[in-house]
């Protein structure tokens, strides 16, 4: 989604504490009109307009390398599921932006198709990761398209970009990664940093983890661990679900 290490926390008060921050987050969220015009739900648009993406710096713990493929294997209410992401080539320019785009697409353990996926990065001159949006499908065991619920693009109907990964991310720093009210309100807290976390990839020393919230869904919270020149080694629900992935290979192309 992080120099004060929460380490010593026993994981269940992280999380209490995370559904609190989630609580307060999603009361502020929901402000008037008034405040969703010129408040807190546009906070970071002068950033983002001052910010300088004609020189892009690298974020270690968020790469967008292209031609670099992840892979990953995870489960969701007892289904087995494989993810392969990729950072494409490809740009798309998103309020002048140009945005890398980065497919992911999930299948289940016989082949079929689950999600596909297409996000939108760009990283600015500090390094920071900025998050433009998405066009998601979900698809049911026979291959029907199901919903392209969640799907957003930063200018479009009210929606504003976020931020996916700070450039220098430490515990306690929280933010808003998207916003297109009552579609896309994901937010991030960092927690911990500079642990050692296993993967089927490996071990991945200096990790970075971070609790994950939208109020569309407020009895979920979900955990992320991030690996510098990795990106994202491992996710799992920490409450109101039960998915879990974790890295098993890295590749460029």
């Amino acid at each position: 989604m992080r120099r004060k290490t929460m380490a010593a926390i026993g994981l269940s008060a992280v999380l209490a504490v995370g559904v609190v921050v989630a609580a307060n987050a999603s009361r502020q969220s929901q402000g008037h009109d008034s405040a969703d015009r010129g408040g807190s739900a546009r906070s970071l648009e002068p950033e983002l307009r001052s910010a300088n993406f004609h020189r892009p710096r690298p974020n270690p713990y968020f790469p967008l390398k292209p031609g670099t493929v992840f892979r990953l294997r995870g489960t969701d209410e007892g289904e087995h599921l494989r993810e392969v992401v990729r950072v494409t080539h490809r740009k798309k320019l998103i309020l002048g932006i140009r945005a890398t785009v980065v497919k992911d697409v999930v299948r289940r353990a016989d082949g079929t198709l689950a999600e596909k996926t297409r996000d939108w990065y760009a990283a600015d001159a500090r390094g920071n990761i900025w998050y433009l949006g998405e066009g998601t499908a979900s698809y049911d065991e026979h291959g029907n398209l199901e919903s392209h619920e969640g799907s957003w693009q930063a200018g479009k109907r009210g929606a504003v970009a976020g931020i996916i990964m700070p450039a220098r991310p430490k515990p306690t720093d929280a933010f808003r990664q998207e916003l297109w009210r009552g579609h896309a309100e994901d937010q991030a807290w960092l927690v911990q940093r500079g642990f050692e976390t296993e993967v089927p990839y490996g071990t991945v020393k200096r990790s970075l983890r971070s609790l994950e919230w939208t109020r569309l869904e407020p009895r979920v919270v979900s955990m992320k661990i991030y690996g510098p020149g990795l990106g994202i080694v491992k996710e799992k629900d920490l409450s109101g679900g039960s998915e879990v992935f974790r890295l098993v290979s890295v590749h460029h192309r």
